[in-house]
């Protein structure tokens, strides 16, 4: 096909939309850019455009924040909230025991009825890491990437249990070709690769403010950004993933992100509460430090389990307390949930399940002449969805707290922030794998560094059942599946 003709194809699509504009520069293209333009305006959902455009468009973004004010809406409905129906630590709350729990869950994956969701579109650029964040090294003795850490997780349920449990791995446009080749040089870190998925998450446009035109980052591409971690969901359905489910006989899937280490894969305390609860979809929480910490709030309003946002919840509501003197908005997300394939599958074909969450952005583009334009103040909007708003139409919505020691420790931050950083992170790793030697009977001190693979144990019991009492550890040792070995502790 000629360079014209396929001008012509694109332009077809591009006219009813009135977005004609992106093809401007296409005569001054390279083949090469010219293919890579026609792929973005190939991919772009005009019918959602068309319909975002006929909501928001023809105001202005500050008549629209008077008229649709979302702090008034966030108040009202903080108003109206209470604490979520929840399993707490102690395992009150719920009117079954954690021991029924753990038993359900445990029976869910010997019957080879789960699968899990790992979400890892994000590049490291935040850590000074410019790859996928599953590449980063965060092993501290071992060094191992997150994506090991995670997948030796899996496999030691797996093996705990003798089940197959398909791993289906959310990739972005900057992630998919090297998150594929790097698992696929590791030979997956063990994980059958019949057992391993990849879907793709789509990506959003952006939209001048007076909603006239897509904006195009360069002659060759339009301004894009993944469409959320919300964009599971369709990406899970379009890759065929969601049949896989149904082919394989799933009925629960455990939901995790990459920049967790410490995530209680396939945990069966939180697999067993989802079904003893009859829930579609449950939320590991943890207990907020404080009133105004910067963590998403579970809440119940409207008999549904909602989220709020830190951000969006005014103070005064979010210091509120219960008769007992503790918050009433106590639930912290850590964005690990445990989802129905049912439910996804009735989610998937409802086109409003997951609404966009629209953002007035500043937003550096190109104009008409091709000038490169950095604007000082909001000049678009951007959209994005977001996994946790399953939960509004989720029935009998749970969610069960874990110790953050334990289940919590974000790789999100530079070394130098003061929180959610690697050096953090590699911290909790070692204090949780020295708790379980103590609990096995093992002596070890506070300042000796410890890794333990989970292959080798992942809990006390398992320890104890390869360590003679009274074993000592003095010196830094990481657990291989091979067994101890003392190492010198890497430089960062």
């Amino acid at each position: 096909m000629t360079s014209d003709a396929k001008r012509d194809l694109l332009l077809d699509k591009l006219r009813p939309a009135g977005q004609e504009h992106l093809l401007q520069f296409w005569s001054q293209l390279p083949p090469s850019e010219q293919a890579k333009l026609a792929e973005q305006i190939a991919a772009l959902d005009l019918a959602t455009f068309t319909q975002l455009k006929k909501k928001y468009g023809g105001v202005s973004a500050a008549e629209r924040e008077k008229t649709d004010d979302p702090r008034a809406h966030w108040a009202a409905l903080a108003a109206r909230a209470t604490s979520p129906p929840a399993m707490r630590l102690d395992g009150s709350g719920v009117p079954f025991t954690k021991e029924a729990a753990i038993e359900r869950g445990q029976q869910l994956l010997r019957d080879g009825q789960v699968g899990m969701i790992l979400v890892a579109g994000g590049l490291g650029t935040r850590l000074g890491f410019d790859e996928p964040k599953g590449m980063f090294p965060i092993g501290p003795l071992s060094q191992r990437p997150m994506f090991q850490v995670l997948i030796e997780q899996l496999l030691a349920v797996r093996e705990r249990y003798e089940a197959k449990i398909p791993l289906y791995v959310m990739t972005s446009p900057a992630t998919d070709r090297k998150t594929r080749e790097f698992l696929a040089a590791h030979d997956n870190f063990g994980l059958p690769a019949d057992d391993l998925h990849y879907f793709c998450q789509a990506t959003m446009w952006a939209v001048d403010d007076q909603w006239q035109r897509i904006l195009l980052a360069s002659p060759s591409e339009l301004v894009l950004a993944p469409d959320g971690h919300g964009g599971m969901l369709k990406a899970f359905e379009k890759s065929g993933a969601l049949a896989d489910c149904q082919q394989r006989g799933l009925s629960v899937l455990f939901y995790g992100q990459i920049d967790n280490p410490l995530l209680q894969v396939c945990d069966p305390l939180l697999l067993g509460s989802h079904r003893l609860a009859g829930s579609e979809m449950t939320t590991q929480v943890v207990k907020k430090r404080h009133a105004l910490e910067r963590v998403g709030n579970l809440v119940a309003a409207d008999n549904r389990v909602l989220m709020i946002e830190y951000s969006d919840l005014p103070d005064e509501f979010a210091k509120q307390t219960l008769p007992d003197g503790s918050l009433k908005f106590w639930a912290g997300n850590l964005a690990v949930h445990v989802l129905d394939v049912a439910f996804l599958q009735r989610s998937a074909v409802a086109d409003d399940a997951l609404p966009f969450h629209v953002a007035h952005k500043k937003t550096p583009h190109i104009d008409e002449s091709g000038k490169r334009i950095e604007p000082d103040k909001p000049n678009a909007y951007r959209f994005e969805r977001f996994i946790f708003d399953l939960l509004n139409s989720a029935n009998n919505a749970l969610v069960v707290e874990a110790d953050p020691a334990d289940a919590f420790a974000p790789v999100k931050n530079a070394d130098r922030e003061p929180t959610d950083n690697a050096p953090l992170a590699r911290q909790a790793m070692m204090a949780l794998h020295r708790r379980w030697l103590r609990a096995a009977g093992v002596q070890i001190a506070d300042d000796v560094p410890v890794e333990i693979n989970p292959l080798f144990a992942a809990s006390p019991a398992e320890i104890a059942a390869k360590l003679p009492p009274g074993t000592s550890i003095e010196q830094p040792t990481y657990f291989s599946p091979a067994g101890p070995t003392v190492v010198r502790e890497p430089s960062r």
